[in-house]
């Protein structure tokens, strides 16, 4: 069962029964998104058990100084080592510093990534970070056609690395056709801190977005591609592999990172463009963010 209550921000309880019996509120302003919610919550249900993720992942968020750091993008399920899904090579690579973006296709090569499951094509990227500040590194992968579900899935993914704890770029809305904007920044959080942010299609806020939320249990190893064999916690159930949030009205969650490490959070089918090849798209935003061991 699904039961949903409040007045500005909906809470969430699932149980184990049948998808049939419904607690809403009277509030009119809930009512007017009930409807996308309830697609939303549909569609996060059938996913749940087996999230897609794109990654772009490099080890440390937090640098002291610049230098080359590399980036690897599987699209996968890395709180499971699970499958690894073929993708095209992506739309758009590129960086924002100080406001300045820079196009980084030219760094993309090709390389195979091992999972637990089975091995698949997937890209990576060598790029230097020069001078002191944020770099917001975004990609664009091509459309997935998921055939189970009979869709395309394309994750606008963004990672945020700092160099020289100089705070700059982190938390600009950049105006992307499917976004989640840190509250937070999203290299400096403590384990067991938290986490907020604001779902965003074009600069608007996507009031009660389904963000589903994984953790990376399973270790890139960076020379060898792949993951690690063992993971660093054992889930008390499968449950608790992806979790399913929801925004608020205003587009804005909060998640309390409880166990040090790399974060990824999607909201689902936010984008503006709904279609691809005559087919549904959901056009999902990505963002990876780290908690940080207490000294």
């Amino acid at each position: 069962m699904l039961t949903i209550s409040s007045t500005t921000s909906p809470v969430i309880f699932y149980s184990d029964g049948d998808f049939s019996v419904f607690q809403i509120t009277k509030n009119k302003q809930f009512k007017q998104f009930f409807k996308p919610l309830l697609l939303a919550s549909c569609c996060a249900l059938s996913f749940s058990a087996n999230a897609h993720f794109q990654m772009l992942y490099t080890p440390d968020l937090l640098h002291a100084k610049g230098g080359e750091i590399s980036f690897k993008m599987p699209f996968t399920h890395p709180a499971a080592s699970g499958h690894v899904m073929a993708v095209d090579k992506p739309q758009a690579f590129y960086v924002i510093r100080k406001g300045k973006k820079t196009d980084l296709m030219h760094t993309i090569s090709d390389i195979e990534w091992q999972s637990s499951v089975d091995k698949g094509h997937a890209y990576q990227a060598d790029v230097k970070l020069r001078g002191l500040g944020d770099y917001v590194f975004i990609v664009q992968p091509s459309p997935y056609f998921e055939v189970q579900e009979d869709i395309y899935i394309q994750q606008i993914t963004k990672t945020i690395v700092n160099v020289g704890n100089l705070p700059t770029d982190w938390n600009n809305d950049l105006g992307l056709t499917a976004e989640i904007v840190p509250l937070t920044k999203p290299y400096a959080i403590y384990e067991g801190g938290i986490f907020s942010a604001v779902v965003k299609s074009k600069g608007q806020p996507v009031p009660f977005a389904a963000v589903e939320v994984e953790f990376i249990n399973y270790l890139p190893d960076m020379q060898k591609n792949h993951f690690a064999k063992t993971p660093i916690m054992t889930p008390p159930s499968e449950i608790f592999v992806t979790q399913t949030i929801y925004a608020d009205a205003n587009g804005t969650f909060h998640f309390s990172l409880l166990k040090a490490g790399q974060w990824g959070f999607a909201a689902l089918s936010i984008g503006a463009q709904k279609t691809y090849k005559g087919k549904e798209l959901s056009q999902d935003a990505v963002i990876w963010v780290e908690a940080t061991k207490l000294p």
